[in-house]
């Protein structure tokens, strides 16, 4: 798994060091504060690992990771990351199964890399970014802007998960607490979404009940995507999931069950790295937390600067938690007169 990070001059973030990363991580901070950028970062790393030298891949390292980095950020040269006025280059470090991985560039590199080392051994997991917004109605446009059209507009991140929902259910036996967290993901929306080879479409089925995917709802559709990439085998226990925004469309019951799943998923060994500005999130994060009595690592934005915490050590500091309380503490308040 991923260990540490170091990033330098790399878009909005300016400076980060975060180190003794667990199997949960937590990204916490407000709108436009660098949180989906980070995971992107740290999203194109893991994938330049685990597709170099993997089956008939030719590319080298540098020239993956250079491809992740322009369709990913979706920038007219990969030079333009690195953080405007800055004095020195771009510079990303990050250490993957104890081994480490580097790269760095300036300003004028438009697609070639030429300061690229990796020592990290052969992965055969697959990393995957889940995006606020769900795919599955999508699935099509988003793949063939990229296959076919060859254009900007659904990044990376949309364009592998996609690929990824292509494959076909595996048969066999799964690991069980893989098979636990499938059944509690349908437990939660009370029905199973399926991809339907006739109409070439998702479905969702409810009892003897079939809805096509558009008339479904954003949470179902949003939760049947890691129901998926768990049944098509797509996820291993060593893969890599970075989850931005998990409680988009899901009300609080659904974020505690949620919680609840992947706390469970990464005992199995999957590490998740989660970016959200929800009190609701952190604070079943934080429960989780306590009551298992795990490492959950988390990086907070204040004002600017990146704080890194454990929230097995209590809640962070934080401008949203404060928030949250003094809008309880108001209610409060005015119900007691």
């Amino acid at each position: 798994m991923l260990n540490s990070i170091e990033l330098d001059n790399f878009g909005p973030l300016q400076c980060i060091k975060w180190n003794k990363l667990s199997n949960i991580n937590l990204i916490i901070g407000a709108n436009s504060s660098g949180k989906t950028f980070l995971l992107k970062a740290l999203y194109c790393a893991m994938r330049t690992v685990e597709e170099y030298q993997r089956g008939q891949e030719k590319r080298s390292a540098a020239e993956i990771l250079a491809d992740k980095l322009y369709w990913t950020f979706q920038a007219d040269k990969i030079g333009d990351l690195v953080t405007k006025g800055a004095d020195g280059p771009l510079s990303c470090k990050v250490t993957v199964d104890s081994r480490a991985f580097s790269y760095s560039f300036g300003k004028d590199t438009t697609k070639s890399i030429a300061s690229v080392e990796s020592h990290v051994f052969q992965r055969d997991s697959n990393s995957i970014f889940l995006p606020p917004k769900e795919v599955l109605s999508l699935q099509h446009i988003i793949l063939k802007s990229r296959d076919i059209d060859k254009e900007f507009g659904f990044d990376d991140t949309y364009y592998d998960l996609a690929k990824a929902l292509r494959l076909s259910p595996t048969g066999g036996k799964n690991f069980a607490h893989f098979a636990q967290a499938r059944r509690s993901l349908e437990k939660m929306f009370g029905g199973k979404v399926e991809f339907d080879t006739g109409s070439n479409r998702w479905q969702f089925k409810k009892g003897n009940q079939k809805f096509q995917i558009g008339a479904t709802a954003e949470g179902i559709k949003k939760i049947a995507i890691l129901d998926t990439l768990l049944g098509n085998r797509y996820l291993s226990r060593d893969s890599v999931v970075f989850i931005d925004e998990p409680e988009s469309a899901l009300h609080p019951v659904a974020i505690r069950e949620l919680i609840d799943i992947i706390v469970a998923l990464a005992s199995m060994g999957i590490q998740f790295f989660i970016a959200s500005h929800s009190y609701f999130v952190v604070k079943a994060l934080y429960l989780a937390a306590q009551a298992q009595q795990i490492s959950i690592p988390v990086l907070s934005s204040i004002q600017g600067d990146w704080v890194d915490d454990d929230l097995l050590s209590g809640m962070p500091d934080n401008p949203i938690i404060d928030e949250s309380i003094r809008l309880y503490e108001q209610e409060v308040e005015l119900s007691l007169g």
